[in-house]
């Protein structure tokens, strides 16, 4: 399977949509909102195979000490086969050697993440206002 993993801001709203749509995240319902979040992240990560978007990933950072990856998708069609970790690894060689690197995870993403080195964050809790409903 040939897939190409990049930084890239190069996105179409309608694939950026269906992706969303597809992981039932509630940001696909506002598409104004959502577009312009992704395009002005310092650091937006696409996987594309054979050009279509199957995931999508972005960092927000101060760009010396603390980075945030809010988002991180992967087409379920596609998921399981090592695409979300290529997107992470290339997210994280960039920002090697941050204070802080900071996710939230649930679900199964959690196990994810941890194999990707990321741990609990001491003793702190998640906390959050809210407006989506797909948590």
């Amino acid at each position: 399977m040939s897939v190409i993993v990049e930084i890239s801001k190069e996105i179409e709203q309608d694939e950026v949509i269906s992706l969303y749509r597809a992981n039932e995240w509630s940001s696909a319902e506002i598409p104004e909102k959502l577009l312009p979040a992704l395009l002005n992240s310092e650091t937006l990560v696409t996987a594309r195979k054979d050009g279509k978007l199957i995931g999508i990933g972005n960092a927000i950072s101060d760009g010396h000490l603390v980075v945030y990856y809010p988002h991180m998708l992967v087409d379920p069609n596609y998921q399981g086969l090592g695409i979300g970790r290529m997107m992470m690894e290339l997210m994280q060689s960039k920002y090697r050697g941050f204070h802080q690197q900071i996710l939230t995870a649930d679900g199964k993403a959690v196990e994810f993440y941890k194999a990707l080195g990321f741990e609990r964050a001491g003793k702190t809790e998640p906390m959050w206002v809210y407006a989506g409903n797909d948590h």
